[in-house]
């Protein structure tokens, strides 16, 4: 059983998932994950902690932009820190630290936002409110 049909129900997809890294190696209690339950919702999770947990997450239709920083040792060990622009309640800005592969993400995350926007008939106009 995957973690995040152990959260969040059997039928529900794991599109992606990464750790915040060290040197390159996944050394953290902060997980990344963007799952889906076809034709329900899609959603970018950030978990942190082991003792304690805090759980932040935002459907992906509320995202409006997204900008990633690649210092000079992240390029070295293949990762960067994407952050994530969204119209939500509690977070405006969302940062995935050090992953790996962030323009992948990236263009994952604006693939899922015009589909999922798509979906619910939303236009950008819609989501200035």
């Amino acid at each position: 059983m995957s973690y995040a049909s152990e959260k969040y129900g059997d039928d529900v997809k794991e599109l992606w998932h990464d750790r915040k890294r060290w040197c390159g190696l996944p050394l953290s209690f902060t997980r990344y994950s963007i799952i889906q339950k076809p034709g329900k919702w899609c959603k970018l999770i950030i978990d942190r902690g082991f003792f304690t947990s805090k759980i932040d997450e935002v459907n992906v239709f509320r995202i409006d932009d997204t900008s990633i920083f690649e210092s000079f040792t992240n390029k070295f060990w293949g990762t960067g820190t994407l952050k994530v622009y969204c119209k939500d309640a509690s977070d405006d800005v969302m940062d995935l630290i050090r992953i790996r592969n962030p323009s992948q993400v990236r263009n994952l995350i604006n693939e899922l936002i015009e589909e999922d926007r798509k979906s619910r008939d939303l236009k950008y106009g819609e989501m200035q409110m």
